[in-house]
């Protein structure tokens, strides 16, 4: 029965990774391709929401504080307790999952930041400055990674609970999304920047808890 049912979950699991880095591994290649239409696309968004932050400055001054409270540290500093708390309740085996998720998700990153080496938006009236290189969002990556890896992990304390596993989701979902649109807002990224970034930290989840249920996969069963 447990090996069906992890079974069940690693199948879900890898389709979901599989289903994750397509569209990423897309938009990677058409911003790679200076496609004239994504950029067309990603001018337009930017030039509105600029013009919107421009006229908004409290809308501004609330998307940079969200966008400082949601800094990818942030998300490694909770992985972080998380992996403290995982460890101290004998789950060495989640405990580590979490942390070489977070790491590999980070990493990866960076790795394909150079790879693009996409420059950011260049506004001449810029409401927001960031430093380094445009594709992915880290922002949005390491949103939608630690995002990912709470849910899974809580999900299961919410079985009985629905109203926290309403909150839950919620949270899971519209933190990393209004995340995305901080970055945009600032003028800081581009949309299809947000979008890969989304992408791939969910991609990198999905792939790392495929992973994860085939090596218990391997683990003999007790009883």
């Amino acid at each position: 029965m447990r090996e069906h049912s992890l079974g069940v979950r690693l199948t879900v699991a890898a389709a979901g990774a599989a289903a994750l880095v397509m569209p990423a591994a897309v938009v990677g290649v058409l911003v790679v391709g200076n496609v004239s239409w994504l950029n067309r696309l990603d001018a337009r968004v930017t030039d509105a929401m600029h013009g919107f932050a421009l006229d908004h400055p409290g809308w501004v001054w609330f998307m940079k504080a969200w966008s400082l409270a949601f800094d990818p540290n942030s998300w490694r500093i909770a992985a972080l307790v998380l992996v403290i708390w995982l460890a101290r309740r004998g789950a060495k085996s989640l405990a580590w999952w979490v942390a070489i998720t977070m790491a590999v998700g980070g990493v990866l990153g960076a790795v394909l930041k150079l790879m693009v080496s996409r420059h950011r938006p260049d506004l001449l009236d810029p409401v927001a400055r960031a430093a380094g290189y445009s594709f992915p969002s880290g922002h949005a990556l390491n949103n939608a990674l630690g995002a990912a890896v709470l849910l899974l992990l809580l999900l299961p304390l919410t079985r009985d609970k629905p109203r926290w596993r309403a909150a839950l989701w919620a949270a899971a979902i519209g933190i990393p999304l209004m995340t995305g649109v901080s970055r945009v807002v600032l003028g800081v990224h581009w949309t299809s920047d947000v979008v890969a970034g989304l992408l791939v930290g969910l991609a990198t989840t999905a792939a790392m808890a495929a992973g994860h249920q085939s090596r218990r996969m391997k683990e003999p069963l007790s009883g």
